[in-house]
């Protein structure tokens, strides 16, 4: 039976991926609209100032701030209106001492104008007369020109995980097109005897293929393109057959059990047959997920995920997600979303050991509680049933009810 060769701190196996990774960024031009959570292949540089006009920040009247100066509720100041200035038209209306001119939220302001009084600060005299009761400094609620974005400014970087807000900043600025990363192919291989695909009932002893789909999802979600290549049984030959077909349509191979050290996981030495260096690390010191594999083949990572779920899809993310990125030129790949709470109950742990336990949250009176879903690592709904996972650090022996943790959410 073969053994764990060199099982490494999570950290350490992070920087072994690191490391080992053969980053060759090939980039292609899509529509901005279409490039949520694509990865900039270059710096963007604003070519105009945004905005390109001064404009009005909410509704009231553009004034010249001086005719306002000394304004109170007792002694207000008196503007004749002479005009309005309706969003997306070019004034045709200035103002000259004492006067006022209704402005929009967006709008540009009367000619002469350098401030806008809100209405709240304002009373109706006539048709065309107000009080302003609040003196406006000089570009009080106006949005200057080059506010926001002024021209040759850095806009995103290369290597960006571009975000709602990013595309909008964009297309704000007319960049319509963008220049991206190639989405990493990632080929998966799904091994097992036991296992079918969804679609059939299986028989007695067998169980449906939830692996091939859970990681095409976490691949999908993290940037990359899915592969799924097969279903293939307990045969070396079968499985080395469908990582060479993985390994030329793909730029990551993912198997998806056999990573253990049984006579039928067969993952390490698979991966180890195909080319140079071969194995590079057989062994996480995580729970769950210890038997996990990476290696390379000429170039290509190669990843084996323990085939139980809550263990594959914890491996994913703490080696394959960050490798998807880097892979597209992401640096640092962004963080999943957290959220700080109080454990509800003890969580046992090993020294030198790295848990990663599965939470529910609870909100009771405010207070965010982590609840722990202490169920085996090949039960899916063990994930079904959380809302995200909490670190127990490879230097503490567990953590304790009340204790405030982390959790990331998936």
């Amino acid at each position: 039976m073969p053994e764990f060769f060199n099982v490494l701190a999570p950290d350490d196996a992070i920087e072994v991926v690191r490391n080992r990774l053969t980053i060759q960024v090939e980039t292609e031009v899509v529509d901005t609209a279409d490039s949520l959570g694509r990865v900039t292949a270059e710096s963007i540089t604003s070519s105009e100032d945004l905005p390109a006009y001064p404009r009005s920040a909410m509704d009231g009247f553009s004034v010249r701030a001086r005719d306002t100066f000394g304004a109170t509720e007792g002694l207000p100041a008196y503007l004749e209106v002479v005009g309005d200035v309706p969003t997306g038209t070019v004034p045709d209306v200035t103002l000259a001492q004492g006067q006022a001119a209704t402005a929009f939220t967006g709008g540009m302001l009367a000619g002469e104008a350098d401030a806008v009084v809100m209405v709240e600060n304002t009373q109706r005299v006539d048709g065309h007369t107000i009080e302003v009761v609040r003196p406006a400094a000089p570009g009080e609620n106006v949005i200057q020109t080059g506010e926001d974005v002024v021209t040759g400014d850095p806009v995103l970087p290369a290597g960006h995980v571009l975000r709602p807000q990013d595309i909008g900043g964009l297309l704000a600025l007319g960049i319509h097109r963008v220049s991206v990363a190639r989405r990493p192919r990632v080929a998966i291989v799904s091994t097992g005897d036991e296992v079918v695909p969804p679609v059939e009932t299986p028989l007695a002893g067998k169980i449906r293929d939830i692996n091939t789909y859970t990681i095409s999802a976490l691949v999908e979600r993290a940037g990359g393109l899915p592969a799924p290549i097969a279903l293939v049984g307990d045969d070396f030959d079968e499985q080395r057959a469908a990582a060479v077909r993985g390994l030329a349509a793909a730029d990551i191979l993912v198997f998806s059990a056999g990573s253990s050290v049984s006579s039928r996981d067969m993952t390490a030495s698979v991966i180890g047959s195909l080319g140079s260096p071969g194995v590079l690390v057989h062994g996480v010191s995580i729970k769950p997920g210890k038997p996990t594999v990476f290696g390379m083949v000429d170039g290509t990572a190669a990843f084996g995920l323990p085939g139980n779920p809550v263990s594959a899809m914890v491996v994913f993310d703490i080696l394959v997600r960050p490798a998807i990125y880097w892979l597209s030129g992401c640096a640092e790949p962004p963080q999943r979303a957290s959220v700080e709470a109080r454990l509800l109950r003890d969580v046992p742990s090993q020294a030198g050991r790295e848990d990663h336990i599965q939470v529910r949250l609870v909100t009771e009176n405010g207070e965010v509680y982590a609840d722990p879903i202490l169920g085996k690592s090949n039960l899916i709904y063990t994930l079904v049933r959380s809302d995200g996972s909490v670190k127990v650090p490879l230097d503490r022996g567990g953590l304790y009810s009340g204790d405030r943790v982390t959790v990331r959410i998936w």
